[in-house]
């Protein structure tokens, strides 16, 4: 896909310290959007999912998708699915391009004006 696109290789920082935590691949699967960690930097401080639920309990966070079942609507992905590895809760999420570079990740419940965004760069 093109630089327009969400589809590549993204780094997320901590919401506490700012520091980088990881990069996530935001790829295509069946028409929707998904991200999985492909790779922890040095400044994560969280390597296994501990309190997630069900499958992905306790498991890697490497390989793991965090965020699924994004689908185009105008300039947005959303009605998507993301997980907080700390504390194992899932969200509503959209994401959007703000220019080439730089992704809006938007985690929410219910009403998107009640969430929180978090800033990805883009690095591939």
């Amino acid at each position: 896909m093109n630089a327009q696109s969400p589809v590549g290789v993204w780094k997320n920082y901590d919401d506490k310290d700012g520091k980088e935590k990881s990069h996530i691949e935001i790829y295509e699967k069946n028409g929707k959007l998904c991200g999985k960690v492909i790779k922890l930097l040095p400044g994560a401080t969280l390597t296994n999912c501990v309190k997630c639920q069900g499958a992905k309990k306790g498991k890697s966070l490497v390989g793991m998708d965090i965020l699924w079942n994004l689908t185009k609507v105008g300039n947005t992905y959303d009605n998507g699915t993301i997980i907080d590895p700390k504390s194992g809760k899932e969200y509503d999420c959209k994401i959007e391009l703000d220019g080439k570079d730089q992704l809006n990740v938007r985690g929410y419940m219910g009403v998107s004006i009640f969430g929180k965004t978090q800033i990805w760069k883009r690095v591939i």
